[in-house]
């Protein structure tokens, strides 16, 4: 009786007999077949991506282009046009990335974007302030460390770990993330003269970034570092991700210089030229420019939106030392204030450190080095002290300031 049981025994799903069957699993008045266990499989991953995919449309709240610039303004002093270069290209990324793509619709290329800037005028302080308001996975790589396939370095595949990381590994929301790349600069190609010997952290790193920037799937090794055969990736398509760009680019100037027939120090050359602003020649940069840098003209094709950012006068680095919400001066404040401590400036103290940063020509950067060599010994004997003298506010006054500058080691930085 038991032996005819056994050859009627079917799957509950498709009918298949226990004989025709790899394995039937048995349950609660059901069988089902091992067949019908990896078509479900297949099902239930489909679905769970969908409704992941439909998820993530949702959470992409689209913020304005007014909206991201006036929350970079709380944060980062002037670059009015870097901004708005920013802001709309991030916009136009959540617009792409909510699109419905039809067979007549017409469908939106991503727009990959390049800041040059001076060293110390804000480019990686832009990206990180874009990343506060962004709902899509955000990284920040730097280029320095990429080589070419092969050599001593990191694979140029390592950055798309960093945004999985961003992402806690979930594929599909890293995919339509945002990454940059800083001192992008520092993979121009180191000679445009052909060489018997390999530019493997030059011009090979932009070769390998051709595609990346585009758009293609990658095989991502999940933890970075080297791939090798044996190693389980993870693959990820890159052409809904945006690649935010900026570098430096010391001495293009010059090359751009030499573009409008005029010198970088001295008078335009002809009556009828326009006025050229030798200030600030980053304004007139062109894609030709980064070409005689050396970044390739193939990857200047895939980084089509191209914004500079101003060089840092006086009154700028004055604003910045006081005004964003994360204002130098305020965080100093607020280091003292967790010892129970009130800090207090006197105005001409500011003008004081603005004035040395300047001579030092480091940008934003020179504010933080001059203010920790004037308020190092307080913040030193602070912590001790306060219990014992009982005092409640520290005042810095333009004499104190000079004094504790002048037995700092940074002065040594001044350029003649």
């Amino acid at each position: 009786m038991s032996k005819i049981n056994n050859r009627d025994i079917r799957c509950s799903f498709c009918g298949i007999s226990k004989n025709d069957a790899q394995m039937l699993i048995a349950g609660d008045g059901a069988h089902i077949c091992d067949r019908c266990v990896t078509q479900a499989g297949e099902i239930l991953a489909e679905e769970l991506k969908q409704r992941k995919s439909k998820s993530l449309q949702t959470t992409l709240k689209l913020v304005r282009p007014i909206e991201i610039k006036q929350h970079l303004d709380q944060y980062v002093i002037g670059q009015d046009d870097a901004k708005k270069v920013i802001s709309v290209s991030v916009y136009n990324h959540y617009k792409r990335l909510n699109q419905k793509v039809d067979k007549d619709e017409i469908e939106i290329e991503k727009s990959n974007l390049i800041i040059v800037g001076e060293t110390g005028t804000g480019k990686t302080l832009l990206a990180k302030t874009v990343a506060k308001i962004l709902n899509v996975p955000f990284c920040i790589v730097d280029a320095t460390v990429l080589t070419e396939a092969g050599y001593v370095g990191e694979d140029v595949e390592s950055i798309l770990t960093r945004l999985l990381q961003a992402a806690d590994y979930d594929v599909a929301a890293a995919e339509r993330g945002i990454i940059y790349i800083d001192e992008i600069d520092k993979i121009a190609r180191k000679s445009d003269n052909p060489s018997i010997t390999r530019d493997v952290s030059g011009e090979g790193v932009q070769q390998a970034l051709l595609k990346i920037l585009e758009g293609t799937n990658v095989n991502v090794p999940p933890q970075g570092g080297r791939k090798h055969p044996d190693q389980k990736m993870i693959s990820v398509n890159t052409s809904n991700i945006l690649f935010i760009c900026g570098g430096a680019f010391d001495g293009i100037q010059k090359k751009i210089a030499n573009r409008l027939r005029t010198q970088t120090v001295g008078y335009k050359m002809k009556d009828d030229d326009e006025e050229v602003d030798l200030t600030n020649l980053y304004k007139y940069i062109t894609p030709l420019d980064l070409k005689n840098f050396g970044l390739i003209p193939e990857l200047i094709g895939r980084l089509p939106v191209l914004t500079y950012l101003n060089p840092l006068d006086k009154e700028t680095l004055l604003n910045i030392l006081t005004e964003p919400k994360n204002a130098l001066i305020k965080q100093y404040m607020k280091l003292f204030n967790y010892e129970g401590v009130e800090l207090t400036f006197d105005e001409d103290v500011y003008d004081f450190i603005v004035e040395k940063a300047w001579e030092f020509k480091l940008g934003a950067r020179g504010l933080r080095s001059i203010c920790e060599a004037i308020m190092l010994d307080a913040m030193f004997e602070i912590p001790t002290s306060k219990e014992d003298t009982g005092d409640k506010v520290f005042h810095i006054n333009l004499e104190y300031a000079k004094k504790k500058f002048a037995k700092s080691d940074i002065k040594k930085l001044q350029v003649a």
